[in-house]
């Protein structure tokens, strides 16, 4: 279910006008279920990996947190557990057929519940862990505190990180120690498990690491409902491509009733606008010509790399910075608040600027839980470095399970190391005072220009992040060296809805750049607002003419 679909939007539709008919513990319980049908329409199967992580983390958090479980927190995640690991994947739904003309059911029992199936193996695993968990439970409370609470947060993250490896990376991890070992001349046969990987593993697994890790270290006091946890896991705006929510900052929104203002809802259509307009006009519109050059067998010219890497590098900002826009706009439509995923990251001057700009709610993740865990800039310069080089390196094997996502994160980190070294800093933006407001064309210049290395620098990594191989990095990068001039274009252009739309966006950030101010266009009358807004709807209906794409973060 697409943001950019008429399914979803039929699905909203139905999910605000009831949620507006509600009293507040109904809207919860209402959000509750949407969310999981909005996961479910994907794969229902994989329904049944987010309650077992959320009921495993929920009661962690609380034997933590607590040091105990009523008896009713400890009930209704083991019988969720067992009953969405029956529903959810023991039991086939596609046996169930229904015809409208002549209204009939038709029910193939043997596919309803077929007996060669791993479903029951996860039905009866699910009810004998279930079951050995509730009878160690009063051997747990028992034991001393610390050692409790070390045993609940290992438990919490292991089953989060076995659940994330498994499925995302280990046909990787098997295939890569293959070729290893064949490479040294030892035997070994290929191992792969046909493994789907669920959408959106990468974002919720590491949002519910963090609960526990907050309440571990008592910066968060634990969810005593079941079901405010779960809603702050699964709300379906942010649930497939984030942002990376904390339980802190979303939790207490769906504690307390929620009071929806005019201008909050206003804002909130704005931003589903603007998402669209990035999403539909411009990424779906630069797609094809980027994968035309980096799906070619062929060969291709110094010109086609540059331009194919410059539109995916527009391609892949409005991809996910649109997807976080309509996700942050529909959940303003319920009265929720989400975090601020990007700001402006392609007027950074710096690596670690870009990062306070890009996938916000990644980098401070990867900041608080990895970087400073790991002793962060307190322990010598060599151990920041190795430090940085570690959490950017697995910040990109994040992305996915290809080795030149390893290669991007190790770019990215030895940029934030070599800008480390020679002691090139973040420059400090400040609103603009009267003291400011002459123009002084040296420090323009000097800022214009770190920009736009930096922003060539950020390029080439979105070419280690697209390219398909690591032949066709060399192949690209040996281009890029030795056929400078080249401007035989064999690159299809991109649609018009995304050349106009680059234009239309371009002009918009560089104006908010220079402003300061996120709302500046608020600033204007109402006509040219809202000729701008009728610019945005005609370059969305141009785009629907684009071939659709899925939304490139829910590989992730």
């Amino acid at each position: 279910m697409l943001f950019n679909s008429i399914e979803f939007l039929v699905f909203l539709v139905i999910v605000y006008t009831l949620y507006r008919v509600l009293p507040f513990r109904g809207q919860n319980l209402m959000l509750l279920v949407a969310s999981y049908i909005f996961y479910a329409w994907w794969d229902k199967q994989f329904l049944f990996l987010i309650l077992l992580i959320t009921s495993i983390d929920f009661c962690s958090a609380l034997i933590i947190g607590r040091g105990e479980l009523t008896a009713k927190q400890r009930q209704l995640p083991s019988l969720v557990l067992i009953l969405s690991s029956f529903f959810c994947v023991t039991v086939q739904w596609e046996a169930i057929r229904f015809s409208l003309n002549p209204m009939s059911i038709a029910i193939e029992w043997g596919r309803l519940f077929p007996q060669e199936s791993i479903g029951w193996f996860v039905f009866l695993g699910s009810i004998a862990a279930v079951t050995l968990a509730n009878s160690y439970y009063p051997k747990l409370i028992a034991l001393p505190e610390q050692r409790r609470k070390n045993i609940c947060l290992g438990l919490s993250i292991t089953v989060d990180l076995l659940i994330l490896a498994f499925f995302k990376y280990f046909n990787f991890f098997a295939d890569s120690a293959v070729s290893l070992l064949q490479s040294v001349g030892l035997p070994a046969n290929p191992v792969a498990l046909n493994i789907l990987l669920p959408v959106g593993i990468s974002f919720y697994t590491f949002q519910t690491m963090s609960y526990t890790i907050d309440v571990y270290r008592r910066e968060l006091e634990p969810a005593s409902r079941f079901s405010d946890f779960a809603l702050s896991v699964c709300f379906f705006p942010h649930l497939v491509a984030g942002p990376i929510v904390r339980a802190a900052d979303l939790m207490p929104q769906f504690v307390l009733p929620r009071t929806i203002t005019f201008d909050q809802t206003i804002r909130g259509l704005y931003l589903i606008l603007f998402g669209l307009f990035k999403k539909v006009a411009i990424a779906d519109g630069v797609a094809g010509s980027v994968n035309a050059v980096y799906n070619s067998t062929g060969a291709v010219s110094w010109i086609d790399v540059v331009a194919a890497t410059l539109l995916f590098t527009f391609q892949i900002y409005c991809d996910f910075s649109g997807y976080t826009d309509i996700a942050r706009g529909v959940a303003k439509l319920f009265g929720v608040e989400l975090v601020v995923n990007f700001n402006l990251p392609y007027f950074s001057k710096t690596p670690s600027e870009f990062w306070q700009r890009w996938h916000i709610s990644l980098s401070t993740w990867l900041r608080d839980y990895l970087y400073i865990s790991l002793g962060g800039n307190r322990k010598g310069s060599l151990n920041t470095y190795r430090n940085l080089m570690a959490t950017m390196v697995l910040g990109g094997l994040w992305h996915g399970a290809a080795w030149n996502y390893v290669l991007w994160g190790f770019y990215q980190g030895a940029l934030l190391c070599i800008y480390r070294v020679l002691g090139i800093r973040d420059s400090k933006r400040s609103t603009q005072s009267k003291n400011q407001s002459s123009f002084n064309l040296k420090r323009f210049l000097s800022s214009a220009g770190a920009t736009l290395i930096f922003f060539g620098l950020t390029c080439y990594g979105w070419l280690l992040f697209r390219a398909n191989s690591l032949d066709q990095i060399v192949s690209f990068t040996r281009i890029l060296f030795t056929d400078v001039g080249n401007l035989s274009l064999s690159m299809p252009k991109p649609t018009l809805s995304g050349l106009f739309g680059l234009t239309v966006l371009i002009l918009y950030e560089l104006t908010e750049y220079s402003i300061n101010k996120v709302h500046f266009y608020r600033q204007y009358p109402a006509l040219l607002r809202g000729a701008f807004y009728a610019i945005l709807t005609l370059l969305i209906l141009m785009g629907t003419s684009n071939a659709p794409a899925q939304f490139i973060y829910f590989q992730f």
